[in-house]
């Protein structure tokens, strides 16, 4: 059942976004004005990056989604039909370990209670916890359909996401084999590449001698991981290098375990690098893997999954590696072995989830083959089938699908879509067998097809579960129904951060042309990162990222929104710096810290605020006037230029939102109501005067208050996507509504005819009423004291066309027209057209020459000065460009000013 529209009794004097934006929001539920179902009409479709199960709004966020609820409320109010899919990401690494966490606190551990009671935690922990983050989308406005929110581990996603695996294995485009993985060995599971973060650190170059096995002698190998040693399985130098070239086909001896190992000859080698003699780790480094590979070396690994040491270390075992690493180097010492170490800076793999340093592992893991199926995924984009903004971002999509490797898809945990593959009985190093099959049943039908007599109870599911990223990856697919898939399918538009482009945004391409034979969405809009102003990423860790819900209260939802998209242009970081008082301020102590000026100063949040707040006024100012239809309408001019002004504007921010320049479509929007168009000149120009005899405003024509209502009515159409809840509440209040009605359905407003003259035209006026203001200000005359206007110009029809509103705006008592400047006047040029407003009788005239005089004086010194400076050669060449660049301004501005001075002068 839908809710009648919420109504307000009395108009306050202030715009308080707490009294509007949950009765609004609530308003839009009841009614299910976001719901989506197929019908006739264009679609419009936008599926969410799922945030992890485990998050809670933040910045980021709150740019992501503040715009895609910006391009989905505007295809709604055009017509179209918009469906935004909500959900969330089961995140397995992130997910278990909290479960995990939380199991500990409770004293339980998790090898105690096996995987089915774990997985019971798990799901009681999500039910409990899990999408706290799309509830608090909800306080930001996003209007999503909230009837299809999708959790990729949900019924029907798993169901899914077994059949691509399913499939991808009988196509042979997946395959389980032995290979160097980055292990993390707090999660205890393998990451991808992608989610590896190389940090530079501080650390240390150690150099170690190994013992010649033959003949006597060293050879000296630096290395930054001396614990590494103990699975050592040969010695490599670079064949050309005369050093060592000797060496090559003889043995070196392991220090402290005494392997005798092969000195192998290899270009690999940087001769440059350390001593240019280089141990070799096959099992602990992926470089030494592939040299293993080259020249079949033993394969020795000396790590447990927590990278404590195991057995065939032979020392230190069950150690840390980095207490080992310590311990090495002393054993060493006493050995004899050990020369020297310097301080040296590298780059560390660390775990994106746990922050774990990586340990490069060899394991037998499952694996897709990427090289053919990216092959559509980057052609598709390279010939803008599908269009990424900005578009540089197809130099990176593509250089990293070129050198694009096998996807690692297998994790060794529990929460997660647990792998469907079936071992069989028997199986030995040498030979694994398995079926790939969607449950036990089936699986048992395809092993009786390999061995007749095996029974249930002989089939062992894979312990390990799949990458998130592999379920993910088909999101904008899973989250339709089969019968609706081909009129939502493919989606329209993707906003997410540039930071994934390799982790989802190719995956999710790649599954579209792999699964449907056509691309995920049309377009990809990517976001900067969120930083302060000091250009750091904001983190919890850095204690640089405000609480968003502390800056909604403050500034208000939509001065957030406002904030947050007026600082956020395509891909490009947004520098957004905010301030906030302390959590543990009173309200006396926040009240003075924001009307402390300094913590005002460019916050575009309060910028935001501000400008509900002057969207408020300008209603509540249109709201007092009485209207009288039988009045003549004096405004037409004022009509006819705002009419003009908004349909050029308006041309002007729908380019910009169709290129998704949605910053620079906001900034014109702002400026249209505020500054430049409806609230600075178009309501100074209409507003009644007030008549003093009965203490209050003259009425106003109908016909200018029903323009002013419908134009109102259009500007906040055209705002109602970045700021959703002011302009509900107005829309709601300025006209007569229905019980159901709704700006979210209103017509987004489209331009009519332009109008280019009479806005140049117009801007000639408003320059000459804003010069007159500065005579007025500079002269200390009164705001409202009568002054004539005499005018030179060989265009007086602009002026009589625009003379009402010059007099009313400055206060104009008459208008006229001369051949020749004017004495004892003070004058402003405007585009060729010189006025002069007379000042006999209103100002000291002998006073005011003496100081026009001192200070043309003045400028002339400074004219001077700069010229010299800028006809001596040693100061052009010699000092930086900066200074000159300086002078030379110095030198213009005191030329303009002079100007300016002495045409003052000589018309006084």
């Amino acid at each position: 059942m839908g809710s009648s529209t919420p109504k307000t009794d009395k108009i306050a004097e202030k715009y308080d976004p707490k009294n509007v934006e949950g009765k609004w929001y609530q308003y839009w539920l009841d009614n299910k004005f976001f719901s989506s179902k197929p019908d006739d009409r264009e679609p419009y479709t936008i599926v969410i990056p799922p945030p992890n199960v485990t998050g809670v709004l933040h910045m980021g966020h709150i740019l992501n989604n503040t715009i895609q609820d910006v391009l989905i409320r505007k295809a709604r109010m055009e017509g179209k039909n918009a469906c935004w899919v909500p959900g969330t990401d089961h995140a397995s690494i992130a997910t278990e370990a909290k479960v995990v966490r939380m199991l500990r606190e409770k004293g339980i551990k998790k090898s105690e209670i096996g995987r089915d009671k774990f997985m019971e935690y798990a799901w009681e922990w999500k039910e409990k916890y899990g999408g706290i983050i799309l509830k608090q989308l909800q306080t930001l406005g996003a209007s999503c359909d909230w009837d299809r929110e999708a959790f990729t581990m949900d019924e029907k996603r798993s169901e899914q996401v077994l059949d691509i695996f399913i499939k991808l294995y009988e196509d042979k485009k997946i395959y389980r084999g032995l290979r160097m993985v980055n292990w993390d060995p707090v999660g205890k599971t393998t990451v991808s590449n992608e989610e590896v973060i190389h940090k530079e650190e501080d650390s240390t170059l150690y150099y170690i001698n190994y013992r010649i096995a033959e003949g006597g002698g060293y050879v000296t190998i630096a290395t930054t991981r001396p614990e590494t040693l103990l699975g050592d399985t040969a010695v490599c130098v670079n064949p050309e290098d005369e050093r060592y070239k000797h060496l090559i086909g003889k043995k070196a001896i392991v220090p402290l375990v005494n392997r005798e190992v092969p000195i192998i000859g290899d270009k690999y080698v940087d001769t440059s690098f350390g001593t240019g003699c280089l141990k070799v780790t096959p099992a602990h480094d992926m470089n030494d893997y592939d040299l293993g590979k080259k020249h079949n070396l033993e394969v020795i690994d000396i790590f447990n999954e927590d990278a404590t040491l195991n057995e065939a270390a032979q020392i230190h075992i069950g150690k840390d590696r980095f207490e080992v690493r310590k311990d090495i180097i002393e054993d060493l010492k006493k050995a004899g072995c050990f020369i020297a170490e310097i301080p040296y800076k590298n780059k560390v793999g660390t775990s994106e989830r746990t922050g774990a340093v990586i340990e490069p592992r060899l394991s037998k893991q499952w694996f897709v083959a990427m090289k053919e199926l990216c092959e559509p995924a980057l052609e598709n984009v390279l010939n803008k089938n599908i269009e990424f903004h900005p578009a540089s971002f197809e130099n990176m999509y593509k250089s990293w699908i070129d050198g694009i490797q096998d996807w690692c898809i297998s994790r060794q945990l529990w929460w997660g879509h647990r792998i469907p593959a079936y071992y069989l009985p028997g199986n030995s190093e040498e030979e694994e067998r398995f079926v790939v099959a969607k449950n036990l049943d089936e699986a048992l039908e395809k092993a009786q097809a390999i061995d007749p007599g095996i029974q249930k109870e002989d089939l062992r599911q894979e312990e390990d579960v799949l990458d998130t990223w592999a379920s993910s990856w088909l999101w904008p697919i899973s989250v339709f129904e089969p019968d609706e898939l081909d009129y939502y399918y493919p989606t329209t538009t993707l906003v997410t951060g540039f930071d994934i482009i390799f982790f989802w945004v190719m995956r999710m391409i790649i599954a579209g042309y792999y699964v449907k034979d056509e691309k995920p969405f049309k377009h990809v809009y990517f976001t900067g990162m969120v930083r302060d102003k000091m250009r750091r990423k904001m983190s919890k860790s850095l204690g640089n990222s405000p609480d968003v819900f502390k800056l909604m209260e403050r500034y208000g939802t939509d001065g957030l929104r406002y904030g947050i998209l007026s600082s956020a242009a395509a891909g490009n970081d947004i520098m957004f710096d905010t301030p906030v008082p302390p959590d543990n301020a009173s309200d006396a102590v926040r009240e003075a810290f924001f009307e402390d000026s300094k913590n005002l100063d460019s916050n575009i949040c309060d910028n935001g605020r501000r400008f509900a707040n002057k969207i408020f006024q300008s209603f509540r100012l249109i709201n007092m006037w009485e209207v009288d239809d039988s009045l003549p309408n004096p405004n037409k001019v004022a009509i006819e230029w705002f009419e003009a002004i908004f349909n050029q504007e308006l041309t002007v921010i729908e380019k910009s939102l169709s290129e998704f320049r949605i910053s620079e479509a906001l900034t014109k929007l702002y400026l249209l109501f505020w500054h430049n168009g409806f609230c600075s000149w178009y309501l100074e120009m209409i507003k009644p005067e007030f008549d003093q005899a009965v203490g209050k405003s003259k009425p106003i024509d109908g016909e200018t208050y029903r323009f002013t209502v419908d134009y109102f009515e259009r500007l906040l159409n055209a705002l109602h996507p970045f700021m959703p809840f002011i302009t509900e509440e107005i829309w709601q209040l300025i006209k007569e509504r229905g019980e159901k009605d709704t700006v979210c359905l209103a017509t987004y407003p489209t331009p009519g005819i332009q109008n280019p003259e009479l806005v140049a035209q117009a801007e000639v006026a408003f320059e000459v009423i804003q010069g007159i203001r500065d005579i007025r200000n500079k002269k200390g005359l009164k705001k409202h004291e009568p002054l004539k206007l005499i005018v030179k110009t060989d265009a007086p029809e602009l002026f009589n066309k625009f003379e009402q509103i010059i007099q009313k705006l400055a206060a104009i008592s008459e208008i006229e027209f001369v051949n020749d400047k004017v004495a004892g006047a003070v004058g402003v040029v405007v585009k060729n057209h010189e006025c002069f407003v007379p000042l006999e009788g209103k100002i000291d005239v002998e006073q005011e020459r003496t100081k026009l005089e001192k200070e043309l004086e003045r400028h002339k010194r400074n004219l001077n000065a700069s010229t010299n400076k800028l006809k001596n050669e040693r100061f052009v060449n010699n000092a930086k460009p900066a200074v000159v660049e300086s002078e030379r301004k110095k030198l213009a501005d005191a030329e303009a000013a002079i100007k300016v001075l002495e045409e003052s002068l000589s018309s006084l």
